[in-house]
């Protein structure tokens, strides 16, 4: 199976994604080449969804964390902090705009063998596995923007895409 980015428009970008009730083979291959897919387009995260796969899990790799694999996460903690930051998707290539998220979180989440972890995870990791985690709820960044801003955003994302 060779993956590729899905972008804007593409329906699966807007479902709920259904839960992993396998953990096999097929799965550990999915995401070793999500891995390989993120950096070749130098992305920090990559959700089931943006390749087409309508599941919930995602690979992260911020600049100072090691690379993770969240499945079926659940976000248990939000902190009151809220931190304004740039955030652009490869869903969405080209664009960014600042984004209000939790300053840190709690998330529950199982690994490629099933086991349930919790990490604790603050600033640019934290914004990260929000980002990512919107995504198997049919969120984009965008939508956590302003209207107005969103329109110009996804205005820009159009005019490059044409070229």
């Amino acid at each position: 199976m060779n993956l590729s980015v899905v972008t804007l428009g593409n329906e699966v970008l807007r479902e709920k994604a259904k839960e992993v009730d396998t953990f096999d083979q097929a799965l550990e291959d999915t995401v070793r080449q999500m891995f390989v897919l993120m950096r070749e387009k130098k992305g920090v995260g990559l959700a089931a969804p943006q390749v087409g796969i309508s599941r919930r899990f995602f690979v992260t790799e911020a600049v100072d964390d090691k690379p993770r694999v969240f499945i079926n996460p659940e976000i248990i903690e939000t902190s009151q902090e809220t931190v304004k930051g740039e955030e652009g998707c490869l869903s969405l290539p080209g664009v960014w705009a600042n984004v209000m998220r939790p300053y840190s979180i709690k998330v529950q989440a199982q690994d490629l063998t099933g086991k349930i972890f919790h990490l604790n995870a603050e600033g640019w990791l934290a914004r990260i596995i929000l980002h990512e985690n919107d995504h198997l709820n049919g969120l984009l960044f965008v939508d956590r923007l302003p209207q107005n801003v969103k329109n110009k955003v996804i205005n820009k994302y159009e005019k490059m895409s044409q070229r």
